[in-house]
């Protein structure tokens, strides 16, 4: 798209210098200042943005693969970036820093609210485009429900996160545990990570009796490690959450929304499965935008609230 639209603009330059017979310098420079902002355009690489919410020597390896892989597939550059946290890959996508990002449900809601990124592609679990909450502790622990948690320190994934805080937080308050946002009407203490691995490790570490995360974080072998993993246990859960997206800007080429769909959607190939799950857990799909993220609002908002 963009090198037809360079040949396009130098084709009509030419053509103006023709028939206007300019050879004003200051022209000259505009014409040798555009063609360098379009080429530079040309060669800029498709920027794609992952949430930090695994291991940070296993994101590396990752973050490498899906650059070669979706430079391959799309025939032009790829970088992709793991910014600190949610709201950065939000602002990104909102000032074009930022192309393509994969998002929670509840950070999709925020960026369609602000008319920023649509969804491109979104996961489906066990043929559903939805999976559940789990409240995880350790196996030693006494507790067996969210109700034994009452008075106790939990740690929940992060403020943004979907499973990891959003729709357990409006799971307590359907549950009359509490009335308003505030977790801490029922527990005794509240901590915020900066993803999943974060908050299971406040609990390996003592600091917390629980942790809220996805499913998957227990359930497969993908966030934690073996031994980790074996010290937990499942004691509760709450849902359906929607499953995360594949966000584009807004603003994106056509073209290029195109190109990245069709590449990522290569994932789903069976010699591209391991890169696939361990990226972003599971099959990638189209969806309906407006089922896909249908409940979550009002959940978000109540979240929302406290702040």
């Amino acid at each position: 798209m963009i090198g037809r639209m360079l040949a396009l603009v130098l084709w009509h330059s030419k053509l103006a210098m023709v028939r206007l017979q300019l050879t004003d310098p200051l022209m000259k420079l505009f014409a040798f200042l555009l063609l360098a902002t379009l080429t530079a355009a040309a060669n800029s690489p498709l920027v794609v943005a992952l949430k930090p919410d695994k291991n940070p020597d296993r994101m590396v390896s990752e973050k490498a693969q899906l650059e070669s892989f979706l430079s391959k597939k799309m025939g032009s550059p790829a970088k992709v970036i793991i910014p600190l946290s949610a709201s950065v890959i939000l602002e990104g996508l909102a000032n074009g820093s930022v192309d393509a990002a994969y998002l929670s449900g509840a950070d999709m809601v925020n960026a369609r609210a602000n008319k920023t990124a649509e969804i491109l592609l979104a996961g489906e679990i066990n043929g559903n485009p939805w999976y559940q909450s789990y409240w995880v502790a350790l196996k030693t622990s006494p507790y067996t429900s969210i109700a034994d948690l009452r008075g106790k320190p939990v740690a929940f994934a992060s403020r943004t996160s979907t499973s990891g805080y959003v729709v357990p937080l409006w799971d307590l308050h359907q549950q009359g545990f509490i009335k308003s946002p505030r977790a801490e009407e029922f527990f005794s203490s509240v901590i915020f990570g900066t993803g999943y691995v974060s908050a299971i490790e406040r609990v390996l570490q003592g600091d917390a009796e629980a942790a809220a995360v996805s499913y998957y974080v227990l359930d497969e072998d993908k966030h934690l490690t073996p031994e980790q993993r074996a010290l937990l246990k499942k004691i509760d859960e709450q849902g359906p959450v929607p499953t995360h997206v594949i966000a584009v800007r807004s603003s994106l080429d056509a073209d290029v929304r195109t190109q990245l769909k069709a590449a990522l959607t290569a994932l789903n190939q069976p010699e591209h499965e391991t890169l696939r799950d361990s990226l972003f857990t599971s099959r990638l799909v189209e969806v309906d935008e407006d089922a896909h993220l249908a409940g979550l609002e009002q959940a978000l908002k109540f979240a929302k609230s406290a702040q």
